[in-house]
């Protein structure tokens, strides 16, 4: 087994991270790396924020001003405090532009490809990282409040630092639970057994 499929069978979230956020240079080094993602037509339909320092803050109000009306105050302040469980985030933008022969999905999945190529880049240097969503990532005001641009929208928040302690590994599930196999009608597929 090569040492790259090795790396990626052993990739696990890490919830769990603190300070040292990883360096201007193992970041760059993991864009560069997010740029390799599947890209049909070379539209490079995507763009990341780095947030840290002060600029977790300033996203934990945001977080905080998207819960819904009827959120209680403990919600609130939960949404305000996520940010604050790693030293850095990195906000990846889908920014689909308009091409003929790419449909926009492509270009969403092109984005999300380059977060996942971001996320093993920094688990290689060293580095813990946890991919987060929720209805926050989908929310007009969050939108707004980073800058995103009409048809963009955000594809996770992929926050990262030094991992703080081990966790468990999690259960993998074996790929019979979730992978078959086609044959065209009245065709032997050479995977049957």
């Amino acid at each position: 087994m090569s040492s790259i499929t090795r790396f990626i069978l052993d990739r696990a979230s890490e919830p769990r991270l603190q300070a040292p956020a990883p360096p201007v240079s193992v970041v760059d080094q993991a864009f560069r790396c997010a740029a390799r993602a599947p890209d049909h037509a070379l539209l490079r339909p995507w763009r990341y924020l780095v947030v840290e320092g002060e600029g977790l803050a300033a996203l934990g109000d945001l977080f905080a001003e998207c819960c819904p009306p009827e959120a209680s105050d403990k919600e609130r302040e939960k949404a305000r405090n996520a940010p604050a469980r790693a030293p850095m985030i990195i906000v990846g933008i889908a920014s689909p532009r308009h091409h003929p022969k790419v449909p926009e999905v492509e270009q969403v999945m092109s984005a999300a490809a380059g977060m996942s190529f971001i996320s093993l880049a920094l688990n290689d240097a060293g580095y813990g990282a946890m991919w987060r969503t929720g209805p926050v990532a989908y929310h007009p005001s969050l939108h707004d409040g980073l800058g995103l641009l009409p048809g963009e929208s955000i594809v996770g928040f992929l926050y990262t630092g030094t991992v703080a302690s081990e966790k468990p590994s999690v259960p993998r599930p074996d790929t019979k639970e979730y992978v078959s196999r086609w044959a065209a009608p009245g065709r032997t597929s050479p995977w049957q057994v």
